[in-house]
């Protein structure tokens, strides 16, 4: 899968990918306002409220961009009707050719371990017939439990062809509590990349690995140092647009043939028209200030690479 990940982002020429991430403040109020009419204060107007602002981002943009990452949490909130919307953006972004990264930031002993794996990349099996539960190209995963919570990641990718994102260095302000503590003269940060680096050259692509990692894009110091000790990791980088991230801070996370990373914008895209500089196409027009931005964005990023 890294494979068709790269090849998407080489044929669109755009290394970054839309975080889906749908919230009450993002969805135009009409949308909401048509499903309440429908289907009454419930959690099933939220879930088809969701699918429906979803869907328009989706076609208003998949031509122009490799993938997407839908947050699961922001489904889960509105239970099981949520999570069918979650299922159904999948299902739809996979429907129009486009990578999909589930940021679901799994990680637990082995055995749970496993289970999340097989939900989220491989397969359960029901009697004779074999199910593909959630079916995401690559999935986010939480590092902190060790291998146990790792390993059954990476058998599930190396069976179906699946990748994932550990997190290495997040790029939340308060990520320096942990990662950054400094263990035999290290930061912990570098510590897993070493270990995610490992791992990668046990799982490989033609030129990267399945398993990659996350970044932050808000420091962009740490990535240099990061991309040096993972060269055959692909780099998932949130943190553009909304919570600062430039273009010009991001050269170090590629390679010299702009290949390695690949940059995550949520609220900048999917919220967009409600940016100033997009206002003027309304609420109604959600989808086309979508597009402006993702168009604005992947400029920013050629922009600093060349």
């Amino acid at each position: 899968m890294i494979d068709k990940l790269v090849e998407q982002i080489q044929k669109k020429q755009a290394p970054i990918v839309v975080g889906l991430d749908p919230t009450e403040k993002l969805i135009p109020d009409y949308i909401i306002q048509n499903k309440v009419s429908e289907f009454g204060e419930t959690l099933e107007a939220m879930g088809e409220a969701i699918w429906e602002y979803n869907k328009g981002i989706i076609d208003a943009v998949y031509e122009y961009i490799p993938a997407v990452k839908p947050q699961i949490a922001m489904y889960e909130r509105y239970g099981i009707p949520g999570l069918i919307a979650f299922k159904r953006t999948v299902d739809y972004c996979k429907d129009k050719g486009l990578v999909v990264i589930g940021d679901v930031k799994r990680g637990d002993i082995g055995s749970t371990s496993a289970a999340y794996a097989d939900a989220h990349l491989g397969t359960v099996k029901v009697g004779s017939k074999t199910h593909k539960p959630f079916d995401e190209d690559f999935a986010t995963v939480n590092p902190y439990l060790g291998t146990d919570g790792i390993k059954p990641f990476i058998d599930v990718c190396k069976e179906h062809k699946k990748g994932i994102f550990v997190l290495v260095k997040t790029s939340n302000p308060s990520s320096g509590e942990y990662q950054d503590k400094l263990i035999d003269g290290k930061p912990l940060y570098e510590h897993v990349g070493e270990n995610i680096a490992a791992y990668a050259n046990d799982c490989m692509g033609s030129k990267y690995s399945y398993i990659g990692a996350v970044v932050g894009a808000t420091y962009p110091e740490q990535g240099k140092i990061l991309r040096e000790i993972m060269p055959k990791s692909y780099i998932l980088v949130p943190g553009y647009g909304a919570q600062g991230g430039k273009g010009a801070d991001l050269v170090h996370f590629f390679d010299k043939d702009g290949l390695g990373a690949i940059i995550n914008s949520s609220r900048g895209i999917i919220g967009a028209y409600q940016n100033e500089k997009y206002a003027h196409l309304t609420e109604h027009g959600y989808a086309d200030a979508a597009l402006e931005a993702v168009k604005d964005m992947i400029a920013d990023i050629k922009s600093a690479l060349n």
